[in-house]
């Protein structure tokens, strides 16, 4: 039995946004998990650490004064204002990774991916998760015990604008049934990396496979 081809490829930036709540921190982390070709995009931010939170690990926490010199010398992918603090995507690591043929995943709402397209165009794709029902969603976020009645509120509200911008996005899942939209979603990752514009090592390979037939009628 003959080896295994591998061919060199360029990675994916691949987007997974959703409501609060919607399932798209759960999905990440069993991608994460399972799949050691993708790597979380690591975002700064002026949010000061929650407890248990280290920096660089879990963000790269900056001072706004810091944050606002990053923006203006287009150190950012893309980044916005939530929820009262700046959160942005650092280029130089990512555009490393993409180059190197390492997938980056980024948990970011539909104003980050509508820049991170515009930036990087054809190295994005965009996953939109759905909730099966605004109820349902509700519930998800109350079975949290995390936030008042006034958060929560405030969570749906933004909630219905986020789902309003579901049109922005390459693919649009409903999580029913978070093993089944996980699912979904490695599907669509599969199926990106396969993509002909990605597999940066075809080219050589289809031209040698051409140059060991003898006689062939090559089209070089």
């Amino acid at each position: 039995m003959a080896d295994s081809v591998h061919l060199n490829r360029r990675g994916v930036l691949f987007v997974l946004s959703s409501p609060s709540g919607a399932g798209k921190t759960t999905i990440s982390r069993m991608m994460l998990e399972a799949d050691g070709d993708i790597a979380l995009s690591i975002s700064a931010t002026t949010r000061p650490p929650r407890p248990g939170e280290v920096d660089g690990v879990h963000y790269h926490f900056v001072d706004t004064e810091t944050f606002k010199k990053m923006a203006a010398d287009g150190a950012f992918l893309e980044w916005a204002h939530v929820f009262g603090h700046r959160y942005g995507t650092p280029r130089a690591p990512v555009e490393a990774m993409l180059a190197a043929g390492k997938d980056v995943l980024f948990d970011i709402d539909w104003q980050g991916a509508q820049q991170l397209y515009q930036e990087a165009g054809p190295d994005v794709v965009r996953v939109f998760v759905l909730p099966p029902t605004m109820e349902e969603l509700e519930r998800r976020l109350r079975a949290r015990k995390t936030d008042s009645d006034e958060v929560i509120a405030a969570r749906m509200a933004r909630a219905a604008n986020e789902i309003s911008h579901w049109d922005g996005y390459d693919y649009v899942l409903i999580n029913d049934h978070v093993d089944d939209c996980y699912g979904e979603v490695m599907a669509i990752l599969r199926a990106e990396r396969l993509k002909r514009r990605r597999q940066i090592g075809l080219i050589g390979f289809a031209r040698d496979l051409i140059r060991s037939v003898p006689d062939a009628d090559r089209k070089l």
